[in-house]
């Protein structure tokens, strides 16, 4: 009889459960905004819970966020546009941007070199013609300034948010190593930084870019020096790039540029893992240490 009772109490309590809870558009409960008023419904109901060992009809909506956080690996994706000064990369990471953002997507609009924190505003200074540097020095300079946002990258892509970066080690690699510097030596300050999910160059012949308006504003700027960094991006090409032509009208290129990120961001979401630059080159300096 005692058992009879107990389990038609239950059975009465969990279905007010159920109704309280599910009531809203949204599964909001309702227990929140009458919490004194139904305290006591609860507190009995969860100690015959307890002592009766029975299941509970649903589970607690921040149990479920919490599970869900921990064991889910979707993440952000690192999208990268890369390609010679003039090549149109800022004109379509904002509209990349405005595209993803309309849609809902958590999403961030980046720029290498960052010019507002201390070591950008040097490397700006130094793009300007304002400050003479050693190539060496000038290197690492961006390469540090990569670094400053290195721990704010994983924690923005793990987090979800997929990040368009306009510029990144690839750009310093293929400056530097046009000047006559090493790509090895390049590369090195490089490794350990987080490596993109999708390189999208913009390609586009160093003369097409210096007919194109603002050209020969910056240090880097001069026709030939492009050409060869052009041929210096070409050897750095791997299975991570997409490459379109950067002389199409400006809606075909958004377009084709959307696909590619979308799929891009497709992987991610389905646990894609983080990956850093350059892992071949990180066992052969091992292997040389050996």
């Amino acid at each position: 009889m005692t058992h009879a009772c107990i389990f038609n109490i239950t059975r009465t309590l969990n279905l007010k459960a159920e109704e309280t809870l599910f009531s809203g558009r949204f599964f909001v409960p309702k227990v929140i905004s009458t919490f004194p008023r139904k305290f006591g419904t609860w507190a009995a109901w969860f100690s015959l819970k307890s002592s009766l060992d029975l299941s509970l009809p649903f589970k607690p909506l921040r149990l479920i966020h919490m599970e869900n956080k921990e064991n889910s690996s979707s993440r952000g994706a690192l999208i990268v546009l890369e390609g010679l000064d003039r090549c149109g990369k800022t004109s379509q990471s904002g509209r990349l941007y405005k595209y993803l953002d309309e849609q809902g997507h958590s999403v961030e609009s980046w720029r290498f070199p960052d010019r507002n924190t201390g070591v950008g505003q040097m490397i700006s200074s130094y793009l300007a013609n304002e400050l003479q540097l050693d190539d060496h020095a000038i290197h690492l300079l961006f390469s540090a300034n990569r670094w400053e946002k290195r721990s704010l990258m994983e924690d923005k892509l793990r987090s979800g948010t997929t990040l368009i970066v306009d510029r990144y080690s690839y750009s310093g690699v293929a400056f530097s190593s046009s000047k006559g510097l090493d790509i090895g030596w390049c590369k090195a300050p490089e490794i350990g930084l987080l490596a993109p999910d999708l390189v999208v160059y913009l390609d586009i012949s160093p003369e097409k870019a210096a007919e194109r308006g603002g050209y020969g504003g910056e240090r880097y700027e001069q026709l030939e020096f492009q050409k060869k960094v052009a041929r210096s991006y070409l050897a750095l090409r791997d299975s991570s790039w997409k490459v379109i032509d950067a002389t199409l009208p400006v809606v075909d290129i958004e377009k084709k540029l959307r696909e590619v990120v979308l799929d891009c961001m497709m992987a991610c979401q389905k646990g894609k893992p983080l990956s850093q630059l350059w892992p071949s080159q990180v066992k052969r300096t091992e292997c040389q240490h050996e």
